[in-house]
């Protein structure tokens, strides 16, 4: 369980919501997290659980049918999941689709999507990265051509969250190739249009339980309406949520290498090695004493970028930094964690062999690590 003793970010609101969440996941998720390892999904029970306790996109407004909830909120399922050990795609829900719907969708497109995404009943993806086309979202290939009052969208994606659950997703597509960035803008593909497709449950070396999917148009006809925002801006609108999405990486992130330490912890005080435990050897002391010494930075440096995002004031380079930072702080702790466990850390049915294998992802996806020093360098 996480340690809440030297928090500030939270008040005793979020706090108590902390317990209905750990209720909750302790019910519905914790013993059931080898089988959605094992089937490459999370049910819709589960999603439906979640939306029942008010779990599901709660910063939502209340005028949209939502709880009004601020990102601290979102934040304490973040944190509770990644350290729960499940990569499910509720954040994805929370965190970085519903903003597009309620920010940028029309008063239709809110009344028809918005109350399933909160209830579980619509689970969503975004559709960025194609085969060839990853952190440069200028390279995209699917197009989106006007014809009359609709709009035919061809083209492929891959790694998409939620793939296979997804009943829409928002696909970042070019209405106009000719104009670059320019010309890129957002659509919204339900999953039962003719002509789109899903692909393979795709086989990762981690995070099993997310179901991450290959996705086809072939020639989507959908209704100009189902544009999300303006036309032409869909690469503005994207980066206007980047900060927030980096910013949840970072939290998953924080939360992923304290369940690896405290998992070291325990395994090294029980484990005996010559006549003591493993725990007793200076090497193990110094590796658990210099791994705790960045966790107690990384909570700190969460917190402050929580109440700065909840301000409105994180900016693009200091969420780009979070993310950078804290997915290197996870892989190394979740490295370094394994290897207190010796040959038992390589074996599956402990729980630091997941928590490594999930780690490694975290500095590819949300814009490799290599990308956030660039965005990071831009505002030196």
């Amino acid at each position: 369980m996480l340690d809440l003793t030297n928090r500030t970010a939270y008040n005793d609101d979020q706090n108590m919501f902390r317990d209905t969440v750990r209720k909750v996941f302790a019910e519905h998720m914790e013993p059931y997290l080898d089988q959605h390892e094992e089937d490459g999904i999370v049910p819709r029970s589960a999603w439906k659980a979640l939306g029942e306790a008010g779990m599901l996109c709660p910063t939502v407004s209340e005028e949209n049918g939502g709880l009004g909830l601020d990102f601290g909120y979102n934040a304490v399922i973040a944190e509770e999941l990644s350290y729960l050990g499940s990569s499910a795609g509720f954040t994805l829900q929370n965190d970085i689709t519903v903003n597009y719907f309620e920010r940028l969708g029309s008063d239709e497109q809110k009344a028809k999507y918005l109350p399933g995404m909160i209830s579980g009943d619509i689970i969503t993806a975004i559709a960025m990265t194609e085969p060839g086309a990853g952190s440069d979202l200028q390279g995209i290939r699917t197009t989106a051509k006007e014809d009359g009052n609709h709009l035919i969208v061809n083209g492929s994606k891959t790694y998409i969250t939620n793939g296979q659950h997804a009943d829409v997703v928002i696909v970042v597509a070019k209405t106009d190739p000719t104009m670059g960035a320019k010309g890129t803008s957002l659509i919204l593909v339900d999953a039962d249009t003719p002509g789109f497709e899903r692909g393979r449950n795709l086989d990762k070396i981690g995070q099993h339980s997310a179901d991450t999917s290959e996705l086809f148009f072939n020639d989507v006809r959908v209704p100009k309406t189902n544009m999300l925002g303006q036309e032409g801006r869909g690469f503005i609108h994207l980066m206007e949520e980047l900060p927030q999405e980096r910013l949840s990486i970072a939290i998953g992130c924080q939360a992923g290498a304290q369940r690896a330490f405290d998992e070291a912890v325990k395994f090294v005080k029980e484990r005996k090695a010559f006549g003591k435990t493993v725990f007793e050897f200076q090497n193990t002391k110094f590796s658990l004493a210099q791994m705790q010494t960045e966790l107690q930075v990384g909570w700190a440096h969460i917190d402050w970028a929580l109440k700065k995002h909840m301000a409105g004031e994180l900016t693009t380079e200091e969420a780009s930094a979070a993310k950078l930072w804290h997915t290197d702080l996870q892989n190394r702790i979740c490295d370094e964690a394994l290897q207190l466990h010796g040959g038992a850390g390589y074996m599956n049915e402990y729980p630091i062999a997941r928590l490594w294998r999930d780690a490694r992802v975290t500095r590819i996806f949300g814009g490799t690590n290599e990308i956030m020093k660039e965005v990071i360098s831009r505002g030196i």
